[in-house]
Formats: structure tokens, sequence, C-alpha cells
């Protein structure tokens, strides 16, 4: 029986910088990581090959040279994905509408040692692979929006995965109103009090031990996943998800926060997506709609400028370790990187390099080891610790993300 692997493609850097500390299979959207929602489509145990200096974190090249089926990390598992599973055969690759490989079955021996970790359709022509025939488009990410824009859509896809494993409860508090209860999951564990939630117009899940506070509104759908919180008094509209042991408040419509990371006070968050161990200080507020109503632009790192996402909403977008002191702004369409630290008043610029330091009048570098200071004393809060492998990761992208830091080629 052959195993199955999640491998990265050309996606990896179109994802960036949320792609800087985590592989495309290990980004949230809707309830799951793409690698849960694909153990949970296949019921069997999924590996990872990621790219480059990730994979002593989330998975390299296998090393005993079993048949493997490899499947494209930013695909999202659907009937017709997982029958092209079934029938690929061995050494051969399909490749969806786009071009990019879709799925692909031979031994990982093929994979040089010092392989990067990105499988590309360039790749398998190379190395004897044969074209199965496919006309499938499935759903995919392949731009850090879709991280949000697909969040409605994926909700409502991870519960039908869910609803077959886990328990769920009514909840009793009756200082709670509730309007469309069928569509309302409470996980075990949950704790909702004296709350508003409107789930007519689409599902919301609360997942083990997370909290509702008092005085909380909740309309649409949502994902509140294990130990999340939501603060007393939020605003929630719709279409969000907010991962393991976030804390939300203040208003938010159609983010993902990907995980422990914090907005626990008053501000506006739409259209944006926050990565892990964030932090937002009090009164944060995001802009997400131009004031002449034009799609916005946003960095992409791939192509080294300013590209239209052909979306009208479009807010932030920021990677994991990055902070802002309170009454920060973002422009529409900001895109901050990994480790990066705003304070200040005014609107900073809608590009910030990973590691910056500064606000609107300006930025320095947010030095490496003071940078590690900080995140291990917040990764101590929750119990975790930052190992010597998160920090060859953030070193990593230290060293990659040099070439943004243009203040220093200044100096």
């Amino acid at each position: 029986m052959a195993h199955f692997v999640l491998f990265e493609d050309t996606a990896h850097f179109s994802l960036l910088p949320l792609t800087y500390t985590r592989p495309v299979f290990a980004l949230r959207s809707g309830i799951l990581t793409n690698q849960e929602r694909w153990e949970k489509a296949l019921e069997a145990s999924v590996g990872g090959y990621a790219y480059d200096y990730l994979q002593p974190v989330f998975g390299g090249r296998p090393q005993q040279d079993e048949e493997i089926i490899w499947i494209n990390g930013s695909l999202i598992p659907d009937g017709d994905l997982l029958k092209l599973i079934q029938e690929i055969g061995p050494d051969e690759y399909a490749k969806g509408a786009d071009g990019k490989i879709l799925v692909a079955r031979f031994k990982p021996s093929k994979l040089s040692e010092d392989h990067s970790g990105i499988i590309t359709a360039e790749w398998a022509d190379e190395n004897g692979l044969k074209v199965h025939s496919t006309s499938l488009d499935p759903l995919h990410f392949s731009a850090s929006p879709d991280i949000f824009r697909l969040n409605r859509q994926l909700i409502a896809h991870d519960l039908e995965y869910l609803l077959k494993t886990e328990t769920f409860q009514d909840v009793t508090d009756p200082y709670t109103r509730i309007y469309g209860k069928d569509n309302l999951f409470v996980a075990e564990g949950a704790q909702v009090r004296a709350a508003i939630i409107n789930a007519e117009d689409g599902p919301i899940y609360v997942g083990p031990h997370s909290k509702v506070s008092e005085g909380a509104i909740i309309i649409n759908s949502h994902a509140l996943c294990a130990h999340a919180t939501v603060q007393p008094g939020a605003k929630l509209r719709g279409d969000s998800t907010f991962g393991p042991w976030v804390k939300v408040g203040g208003e938010v419509g159609n983010s993902v926060m990907m995980g422990y990371a914090n907005k626990g006070h008053d501000g506006y968050l739409g259209n944006s997506v926050i990565g892990y161990w964030c932090n937002l200080g009090a009164d944060t507020n995001t802009s997400n709609l131009k004031n002449n109503y034009a799609s916005v632009k946003i960095w992409n790192y791939q192509n080294q400028r300013f590209l239209d996402t052909g979306l009208q909403f479009c807010g932030l977008i920021m990677g994991d370790h990055s902070k802002c002191g309170i009454n920060t702004m973002f422009n529409t369409g900001t895109v901050i990187g990994v480790s990066a630290n705003i304070f200040g008043g005014g609107f900073p610029r809608n590009f910030i390099p990973s590691f910056a330091w500064g606000g609107a009048s300006g930025f320095t570098t947010y030095q490496y080891k003071r940078a590690m200071g900080v995140a291990d004393v917040v990764m101590k809060r929750r119990k975790i610790a930052l190992t010597q492998e998160d920090q060859d990761i953030l070193k990593a992208v230290f060293e990659l993300s040099a070439e943004y830091r243009v203040w220093d080629k200044k100096a």
C-alpha cells in the first residue's frame, strides 16, 4: 500500500510571508490545516515534504524508498481528487488546468539528496514521469488572500468531517440567545455565556474547551478552535476562524487568526490573515476597502512588486510572531512579514519586511537575538518551548528577508 505525502510547489512563494515559517499544507483556513484535512479525507496518516529549511520541523525527503503518492499540499480534498489518487499509476503525475502538479506517484529515490522540497511539472518531466490525463481544476490556495476568501466554504467543508468524529452538546445557559440552533455545533468542554449567536446564514463551530464570553455577538459562519476565547462584548460578523488558543475581541469580519495570536481589545479587523504568535494592540484598526472602491493591490514576494488581488475587500496579511502597539492603523492591503514590531501614530507603509522595528516615521532592524528573546517569553506563557528548530527557521527568515530591509543598505 502506498504512503501519502503532501508536497509544496511554487505556491510556497506566492503565499509568503505566511509560508516563511510553515509549509502551505500547515496553513489554517476553515477549521483545519490542509494536512489535517487530507488525513480526514483519506482516513490515513499523511506525511509532509516541506520547503528547504522548514524540513526539520514539517517533514523532509522520506528515507525509505517505498512507493509514495505525492499530493500537492495547496489542494483542498474532494471526491474527484480522491478518485484521481486511486487512478494514478507508478511514475505518473497529473497536472491541473494551470499546469501545476495535482498528484504524482513515485519513489523518493527520484529526489536528489539536496532537493529543495519544491516539486513542479518541469521537474516531473525531467525525471521521466509520464503525464496522467485529467481535466480537473480543484480548489486550492494560490495567494495569501485565499485564506480568508475561501474560509466560509472551508468551515462547512471541515464540519462534514468533524460531525463524524466529534461529540457536540446543547447550550444550556439561559441568558444566551441562539438563532439557527441546528447550525450551531458546540463541542464538549466549550463554554457559552450570555451571548447572542446567529447561525441562520452559516454554520458556527465552537471547539473543545473554547469560550464565548458575556455580551459577545457572533453572526454567520464562524470557527472557534480548541481553547480559543471570544472576549466580552466582541462583535464577530461573519466567515472568520480563530485558531487554537486565540483570544479575540472588538469587531472582526471575514478574517483568519491561525493560532496562539491575540486581538484582545476593541478595534476592527476585516478580510485579513493573522499568523501564529501575533499580537494586535488595543484599538488596532485595519482598512479593508479603498476610498474609491477599487480592487486592492498587495505586495507579492514571488513577483517582487504589488499585484492586483482582484478583490474589493482586503485588509492585513501578517506573518508569524509579528506585533503592533496600541492605536496602530493599517492601510488597505498591508502585508507584514515575520517578527516585525510596529508602533506609533499614522499609517505605516503597506509592505513591512520581516524583522522590521518602527512605524510611519521609519524603520530599523529588529535584531535577531532580541526578537528571539521576546518569542521565548511569549511562547512560555502558553507553556510551549521555543526550540532550536524553531530558532533555525526564524534565523533563515531573518537572512532571507534581509534584501527587503532597505534601511540597512542605506546605513
